[in-house]
């Protein structure tokens, strides 16, 4: 075999590997979102509640939708609105945070 099939077959088969493991772990979620999105949304507020810096609670509503996490609301200052999404990203089962909080001056 000549040394360029020999590294396309390689390379191949590296793609192929690294292919099949992605669809092993891929989580399929139906139109209404993945298994696990309301307890998501659930431990985000509850992570909220820790974090009295974040202002009054329900200042800041939650919504999960494929285990992606979607904030809306509004804070008195920028500092808050990066709190709460950095507070978000440490939730467990979170793979995103779509920050849509808007700031009051």
């Amino acid at each position: 075999m000549s040394r360029s099939k020999a590294f396309y077959a390689l390379s191949f088969i590296i793609m192929l590997t690294g292919a099949l493991a992605g669809c092993a772990t891929y989580e399929k979620c139906a139109v209404g979102g993945c298994p696990g999105d309301a307890k998501i949304t659930t431990n985000v507020q509850t992570a909220f509640d820790q974090h009295p810096e974040l202002g009054p609670l329900n200042s800041i509503s939650v919504q999960t939708l494929n285990h992606v996490v979607y904030l809306n609301g509004e804070v008195n200052d920028g500092y808050m609105s990066e709190t709460a999404e950095s507070v978000a990203h440490e939730v467990k089962g979170v793979t995103r945070v779509e920050n849509d909080i808007a700031v009051s001056h």
